[in-house]
């Protein structure tokens, strides 16, 4: 099977993808495209994925971190040499470097600005969102020379709402932060809610004021034959879970 990359209009001409699971060689409950090197998959196996990926993005080599749900960017002008650095995002302005991003629920998030030839990618969860993960983003983007009003965002496949259930301490927690944040949540059963992540990850690029933003409207939870939740693992009692891939390069 073939890979299958999901693309937005939005972000062209500048290469990049929304990988699924589809057309990995990982098994099991791994099964298709782990890109994850933190997973209990064969390493060997996630490195046949990882390469098919550099393949299809036209490069011998993968730019990644060590993401850790923080709101920290890591700049790049070359392929990064031992650890992996902590971080959430990475941005660049140099042609050949695929940037690459894993979640299995959070939102991988590609940025581009095609006038100033400076792309990102970013991790951001609900954690990395609050605090700011995006909007960092931009302003290294910007030290890179782009303009905020160039800068096309485009958020790929995260859980939905419906999907999405939470806890009164959570509601408290986005309400601190802003009483507004109340239009992201539905209300559930007894005290719970149901959180629009995507909606919110909207709200923050668009108060950042790039020049456009979107979610390419795929649930993760909803569509296993496709991708990968952390979600859905933890509710059918599966011992670990996949993660997804987004790439983008100059």
């Amino acid at each position: 099977m073939s890979l299958e990359i999901l693309t937005s209009a939005s972000l062209e001409p500048i290469q990049h993808g929304f990988f699924t699971r589809r057309g990995g060689a990982s098994s099991g409950i791994f099964e298709g495209l782990n890109c994850g090197l933190g997973s209990s998959d064969q390493r060997e196996i996630v490195e046949i994925n990882r390469n098919r990926v550099a393949k299809a993005m036209d490069v011998n080599e993968l730019v990644s971190v060590h993401q850790v749900h923080s709101a920290t960017v890591e700049t790049v002008t070359e392929l990064p040499k031992g650890e992996r650095p902590k971080a959430d995002a990475i941005v660049t302005n140099v042609s050949g470097l695929a940037l690459t991003i894993l979640t299995a629920d959070c939102q991988p998030v590609l940025f581009s600005d095609r006038y100033a030839g400076v792309i990102g990618a970013a991790h951001a969860g609900w954690r990395g969102a609050v605090d700011g993960v995006l909007e960092n983003t931009i302003e290294a983007m910007e030290a890179l020379g782009s303009r905020r009003e160039d800068i096309s965002a485009v958020i790929g496949p995260t859980i939905s709402q419906r999907a999405y259930e939470v806890g009164p301490e959570f509601l408290d927690r986005f309400l601190t932060e802003d009483s507004s944040n109340s239009r992201f949540f539905g209300r559930g059963e007894q005290d719970r809610y149901y959180f629009d992540l995507p909606a919110y990850g909207l709200s923050r690029l668009r108060s950042a004021k790039v020049g456009q933003a979107e979610w390419i409207r795929h649930c993760t939870y909803a569509d296993p034959a496709r991708f990968y939740s952390y979600r859905r693992s933890y509710h059918d009692k599966e011992a670990d879970y996949g993660r997804l891939i987004a790439a983008i390069r100059l």
